[in-house]
C-alpha cells in the first residue's frame, strides 16, 4: 500500500482547469520526481497536498496509509507529517537559527520559553541534516545552501514523514547541490519520503526512484527512473502538437532594431552572484524573437533590465535603431524615450491601475501628448483612447469603465494599447497570454502578427512552448542566466528548446 495517494485530483480557477483528474502516489522511503513545463499543474498539486488549498476547494481524494484525509490549512498538513520546502524559503532573516527552527512551536516551561530546550532541539535538528553551525547565528548570515538545510531541519523537527521539495536547488551552487542530494539519499535510507520537483533533469535522474510527468493539468505517465531517459521525459513534457494556428509573418528583412551585448545582471539579494551573465542578441524590425527557458532562467530579468527597471547592478551595452551603443538604462523613462516598451508578466501588479478607468490606464504612458498649456485636453485624450480600444477590439462598456471590470484578455489589450501609444520600435512581451482564455489568446497572436508585419521588433518571453515556437522567427534559450542556444524557426523544435533549457551549464 502506498504511503500517500492523490486520487483524481481536479482544481478549477476562473476560466482555467488547472488540474484535470491527476493521480499520484508515493511509497515509504521513496524519492518521487514530479516533472512538467511551467503551467503543467505541479505547483497547484503540491499546494493541495500541503493544505494551501484546503479541502472543499478541489475535487478528488488525498489518502495517507489508505485512509482519506482532509487538510484545512498548511498547519493541518504538517500535523499529518507533510512538510513543504518551498523555493522561497520561509525563514525569518533577523531571527537566529534556533529561533527559526522552533518558531510557532516553542517549548515552554513555567509560562516562558525554555531557551535551554530550544538550543538542545536546534542542535539535534542541525545534526540530523549534518549542518555544523552555531544555532545562535542569525539566519541572514548563512548562505542560501545552509538556509536550505535549516529549512529541512525545521521540517524534520516537526517529525515530517513526507518532504515536498519545490525547485530546491534553483539557488544553490554545485557544491550545495551535491550536499543536498546527499542529504536526501540519507533521509531516504531512514524512511523519509520525498516529492522532488525540479526542471533540472540531470538531478532528477540522479536522485529519483520514480518520475511522474504532468502536462496541461493531467498526469501523463509514471514510470521507474530506470525505464526512462531525459529525452523520454522531455517528449512527455512537450507532447502537444505545434500546429499552424499561430500566425507568423515572413522572415524579416528590416534593419537591426535593437542590439544587446554582454548583458550581465547581478542578483540583488546576493552580490557577486549573477541572474544573467554575458547575454548577447539582436532583433530586427519585423521580427519576433522568442526567449525560451525555464522558471528562474533569467527571462524576466532580461526584459526588465533592458527596460531600465533593474534593482541590481547591470553591465553590458544596448543600441536601438542603429544608434551608438550605450550603457544599460537606469530608468524606464530612458528606455521609453529610446523607443522600447515593456508589457510585464504581471499585468495586475505592474501593468494596470485596477481601480482606475480604461481612459486613465491606456493614456498613462503618454499623458504629455495631451497637455495643452497647463491643462489636459480631456476631449482629445478620450477620442484617442477610444480609437485605440477599437483598434484592439477591446470589449468594454466604454473608456470610463474600471480596469478591474474587464476580463483578463481585455485587460491585456489595454496594457498593450498603452504601450503602443508611445510609438515604440521594440516591444518587449513577457508572458503576454498568461491567465487569459483561448479566444483572447488568438486575438493577441493576431495582434503580434500584425505589429511585426508593420515593422515592429518584438521580443517574446513565453513559458508555453507551442506559443513560443509558433510565434517566433528565432528562439534564444536561456538556462541559469546564460544563453545555451539560438535556434532558427525551422530548427526550433520543442525537444531542442527543452534540451537547451535543461542542459547542465558549466562555469
Amino acid at each position: 500500500m502506498p504511503l500517500l495517494e492523490l486520487a483524481s485530483i481536479t482544481k478549477q480557477f476562473p476560466g482555467v482547469k488547472a488540474l484535470d483528474g491527476v493521480s499520484f502516489d508515493l511509497q515509504e522511503g521513496e524519492i518521487h520526481a514530479l516533472c512538467g513545463e511551467n503551467g503543467a499543474g505541479k505547483s497547484t498539486l503540491i499546494k493541495i497536498l500541503c493544505g494551501y488549498y484546503p479541502a472543499g476547494t478541489y475535487g478528488g481524494e488525498i489518502r495517507l496509509n489508505g485512509g482519506v484525509v482532509q487538510f484545512s490549512s498548511m498547519r493541518s498538513a504538517e500535523e499529518h507529517r507533510i512538510a513543504l520546502i518551498a523555493q522561497e524559503l520561509a525563514l525569518v532573516p533577523d531571527l537566529t537559527v534556533a529561533e527559526n527552527l522552533v518558531l510557532g512551536r516553542e517549548p515552554v516551561r513555567g509560562g516562558l520559553i525554555d531557551w535551554d530546550a530550544v538550543r538542545a532541539l536546534a542542535r539535534e535538528a542541525l545534526a540530523r541534516v549534518g549542518l555544523d553551525i552555531d544555532p545562535e547565528r542569525p539566519i541572514k548570515e548563512l548562505g542560501i545552501g545552509q538556509q536550505q538545510m535549516v529549512e529541512i531541519a525545521k521540517a524534520l523537527l516537526k517529525d515530517a514523514k513526507i518532504l515536498v521539495l519545490d525547485e530546491p536547488t534553483a539557488a544553490l551552487t554545485e557544491s550545495g547541490v551535491r550536499t543536498l542530494l546527499g542529504l536526501l539519499r540519507d533521509l531516504r535510507a531512514r524512511g523519509v519520503s520525498c516529492i522532488y520537483i525540479s526542471h533540472r533533469l540531470e538531478e532528477v535522474f540522479e536522485i529519483a526512484d520514480r518520475i511522474t510527468v504532468l502536462r496541461d493539468g493531467k498526469s501523463i505517465t509514471t514510470q521507474p527512473r530506470t525505464a526512462l531517459s531525459p529525452d523520454n521525459v522531455i517528449s512527455y513534457m512537450v507532447g502537444r502538437e505545434v500546429t499552424n494556428l499561430y500566425p507568423c509573418p515572413p522572415p524579416p528583412e528590416g534593419p537591426v532594431a535593437m542590439s544587446v551585448q554582454g548583458w550581465s545582471v547581478e542578483d540583488a539579494g546576493h552580490p557577486g552572484r549573477f541572474v544573467l551573465r554575458d547575454v548577447s542578441f539582436e532583433v530586427r524590425a519585423g521580427e519576433v524573437l522568442g526567449i525560451g527557458g525555464l522558471m528562474g532562467a533569467g527571462r524576466t530579468a532580461l526584459l526588465s533590465t533592458i527596460f531600465g527597471a533593474a534593482t541590481s547592478r547591470v553591465t553590458g551595452a544596448i543600441s536601438v535603431r542603429g544608434g551608438p551603443a550605450t550603457p544599460p538604462y537606469t530608468a524606464p523613462a530612458q528606455a521609453i524615450d529610446a523607443g522600447i516598451a515593456l508589457v510585464s508578466e504581471d499585468r495586475k501588479r505592474h501593468g494596470l491601475v485596477l481601480e482606475a478607468t480604461l481612459l486613465d490606464n491606456i493614456t498613462l504612458a503618454t499623458l504629455r501628448r495631451f497637455v495643452k498649456g497647463l491643462f489636459l485636453d480631456h476631449a482629445d485624450r478620450e477620442v484617442t483612447a477610444v480609437e485605440q480600444m477599437k483598434a484592439l477590439r477591446t470589449k468594454a462598456s466604454g473608456p470610463l469603465a474600471l480596469a478591474n471590470q474587464l476580463s483578463g484578455g481585455n485587460q491585456q489589450k489595454i496594457v498593450i494599447g498603452k504601450w503602443l501609444m508611445t510609438g515604440p520600435r521594440v516591444l518587449l512581451l513577457d508572458e503576454p497570454t498568461r491567465g487569459i482564455d483561448v479566444g483572447a489568446k488568438a486575438e493577441i497572436y493576431q495582434l503580434i502578427h500584425k505589429l511585426a508585419s508593420d515593422g515592429l521588433a518584438v521580443v517574446l518571453v513565453s513559458s508555453d512552448l507551442p506559443e513560443l515556437l509558433g510565434m517566433s522567427h528565432r528562439v534564444l534559450v536561456l538556462n541559469q542566466g546564460r544563453p545555451t542556444a539560438c535556434l532558427d524557426r525551422k530548427d526550433a523544435t520543442a525537444e531542442r528548446v527543452m534540451a537547451a533549457a535543461t542542459r547542465k551549464v558549466t562555469e
